[in-house]
């Protein structure tokens, strides 16, 4: 027992030293870019690089397949990665992955660019978001004197949207050019990403100076990167790789939260149910729970709406529609004014989202399926209430109006009659008897007027 309580102690001991050991390594964050880049993975990315810097981490590896994604995002992510206190590697994997768009301009700020093979970057011209703005309007053909990067010039026909967008063209430039030229890399070829949206494979990108290095797998990027020296804020670094200990950070709650959140569709929907949750509160006042839904909803949306790009003009355009659908039904007017009500709602929600980059638009068939569905709603409220109108009247005093009731006793003027079950005095202009049949002619209070049947007849 002695040698056994030995050996598990020394045991203990060893694994202790092993963990320790292991804990001791220098360790490389790694966080992975999927999809569109949006408010959710920014702050994602934002709060990884800080904390990464805080507690001691190395580099900060950002492993990227992206389509693009918005503008205010990438810019918050590249703020992160100028400030940040360790280096930031982009590595755009696995092989047919691509760094485009958002994800071109984040790879140029990063202290070091490395791509797997079979993998591309560019296509970085910025979408205008707006109708009726698009990247060539408004735009003068360069002859083969002209050079690259020299302005165009107007011809003085232009539209405010086509000089709008070279306005945003030319701060896209400008912005990836700072950025090629704090990393030195290749400004020309970014340029030409964004004004024509040209696109490079690896190999390409590493004989045009845009990338860094080429590494087949993660392993490999750690390799390489050992000994490369990189410019940060006030000085020049060497990484070392020789502990790295690459750990991947999974989304926490709160990222999963705001990619749920600001997704368009569901941003839609919770106006949505919001607007619809406060309005049945309104018609009944007391419910409590539709209101409570309602209010949480529609915040919950119009903090979506803060960070997304939307189009308030599509959203008053909803807001409109379901105010004019909510009108036909309290004061009907043969449908006019519904119809209108959901021609307007479908269009709002057409161009809430007013923006073609991947990811953030309304999805059609959701549109389609919401406007029906108010559509089917609103003709099904209008026809029941149209097949009411037409129906006979079954309670009330109107009711009785019309209906047959019994002579209790025999009387001259007035006496006692039964109707529906109920003992009525009565008051008639001919004389009637005991258990004679009488039509009722009207209701004065709790007496009514009535008359022989027969002499109805």
């Amino acid at each position: 027992m002695r040698y056994a309580g030995t050996a598990l102690l020394g045991l203990f001991l060893a694994s202790a030293q092993i963990a320790g050991q292991e804990s001791d390594r220098a360790e490389a964050v790694m966080i992975e870019v999927k999809g569109p880049i949006g408010p959710a993975i920014s702050d994602f990315i934002q709060r990884n690089i800080e904390q990464a810097a805080l507690q001691g981490g190395q580099a900060v590896i950002l492993k990227m397949d992206t389509p693009g994604g918005l503008d205010s995002a990438m810019r918050d992510i590249i703020k992160a990665i100028l400030a940040s206190r360790i280096p930031v590697v982009t590595y755009v994997s696995p092989s047919g992955a691509r760094a485009a768009s958002a994800g071109t301009y984040i790879l140029y700020a990063s202290h070091v660019a490395v791509m797997a093979p079979a993998t591309n970057l560019g296509a970085a011209t910025p979408i205008p978001i707006g109708p009726g703005a698009t990247p060539d309007q408004g735009k003068k053909k360069k002859t083969n004197d002209e050079k690259d990067g020299e302005a165009e010039q107007d011809d003085g026909s232009s539209s405010p949207q086509a000089a709008m967008q070279r306005k945003i063209v030319n701060d896209a430039v400008a912005y990836i050019r700072s950025l090629a030229d704090l990393r030195g890399r290749n400004a020309d070829w970014a340029e030409k990403a964004v004004r024509s949206g040209e696109s490079l494979t690896a190999e390409a990108a590493l004989e045009q100076n845009v990338i860094d290095f080429l590494a087949d797998d993660v392993d490999s990027l750690v390799k390489k990167l050992h000994g490369r020296k990189v410019k940060m804020q006030s000085s020049e670094l060497v990484i070392d790789t020789k502990d790295w200990n690459v750990v991947t950070v999974e989304p926490d709650w709160r990222t999963k939260f705001l990619a749920v959140i600001t997704n368009p569709n569901v941003a839609y929907l919770l106006m949505l149910l919001g607007v619809y949750g406060l309005l049945f509160e309104l018609y009944n006042p007391g419910a409590v729970i539709p209101g409570l839904v309602g209010a949480i909803a529609l915040l919950l949306a119009l903090y979506a709406f803060q960070v997304l790009p939307v189009n308030y003009a599509g959203a008053a355009l909803i807001l409109l529609g379901i105010a004019l659908m909510v009108t036909e039904l309290v004061t009907p007017t043969f449908g006019a004014v519904g119809v209108a009500g959901v021609v307007a709602f479908i269009v709002g929600s057409v161009i809430l989202f007013d923006t073609d980059v991947e990811g953030f638009q309304v999805s059609m068939p959701l549109v389609v399926t919401v406007g029906a569905a108010a559509g089917v709603i609103f003709s099904a409220t209008i026809m029941i209430a149209l097949s009411q109108r037409r129906k006979p009247v079954v309670s009330g005093q109107e009711e009785m109006i019309g209906a047959v009731a019994e002579a209790l006793e025999t009387f001259e003027s007035s006496g006692r009659v039964r109707t529906h079950g109920e003992i009525w005095n009565a008051r008639v202009q001919h004389p009637v008897t005991a258990g004679q049949k009488l039509r009722i002619k009207n209701v004065h209070g709790l007496t009514l007027e009535v008359e022989p049947m027969e002499e109805e007849k």
